[in-house]
């Protein structure tokens, strides 16, 4: 299979950016995207070039490092698929590739495909937790959970915080991901003495940091590679709209 790819380069987050062609012959169908991203660098290095740089960990679907925009997408063009997922065998002998880097206000890029994402882990530490004693764990059956608010709590909590939603949404937002941490632990009785707090600092956290509002495109549910779907979203605005009738954000304490 022989593709062209068109890639962003860029030295840094003030140099100057473009996107550099790159014919890639001999590609195996088996190769998922990153595999063939480092057989592209291993003969970039080979020629005395700069690699190119992008994010992967765990190559499994799990972690969320590997986000990539691919033909205008995020993730690329297979539905509930992680960049590290998405095998060659998608594309046609023949087609161009472009390849980005996820573009948000909340994601400024640090070079090449690598963008910096720490900003969806300042919002989980302004509420993404519960208060409980540490020790051995409770016995199984001492907290009755109903199986529809086990299921829907599992579903919100597959979010693998990937940023793709972010990337995806014409106003940068972060809300289904914001919307997913917050409501996985809603839904349990674990979760409950933190419940207005929660969603009154992680909302209040996302907009300090630059995400913007909720455009009901529904882009996010498009592309998320875990399904998390726009009723969480949903979820969101009733627990901030309740909360902020009965409270006040409290002052996060810092660690």
């Amino acid at each position: 299979m022989n593709l062209t790819l068109k890639i962003w380069r860029q030295a840094g987050p003030r140099a100057e950016g473009r996107l550099v062609t790159y014919p890639m012959a001999d590609v195996v169908p088996d190769m998922s995207f990153l595999e063939m991203l480092d057989v592209l660098n291993e003969r970039l290095t080979l020629q005395g070039e700069e690699p190119i740089a992008f994010d992967s960990d765990c190559r499994e679907g799990i972690c969320g490092m590997c986000g990539l925009m691919i033909g205008g997408i995020a993730h690329g063009p297979v539905r509930l698929t992680t960049t590290c997922q998405l095998f060659m065998r998608h594309f046609k002998d023949g087609d161009t590739v472009t390849v980005e880097p996820f573009r948000a206000k909340g994601f400024p890029l640090i070079k090449d495909l690598v963008v910096n994402r720490s900003a969806l882990d300042t919002i989980t530490q302004a509420g993404g937790f519960i208060s409980a004693r540490t020790g051995s764990a409770p016995e199984a059956n001492s907290i009755l959970v109903t199986k529809q608010a086990a299921d829907r709590a599992m579903d919100a909590a597959a979010c693998i915080g990937c940023g793709a939603c972010v990337a995806a949404c014409p106003n940068g937002s972060a809300m289904l991901f914001t919307a997913a941490k917050v409501s996985h632990l809603g839904l349990l009785p674990q979760g409950q003495p933190e419940r207005d707090q929660r969603a009154l600092r992680m909302v209040l956290k996302m907009e300090e940091l630059g995400f913007g509002s909720c455009s009901n495109h529904g882009e996010c549910e498009a592309v998320c590679p875990k399904g998390i779907d726009l009723r969480f979203i949903a979820r969101l605005y009733r627990d901030y709209f309740w909360a902020g009738l009965r409270h006040e954000p409290e002052p996060i304490m810092e660690v």
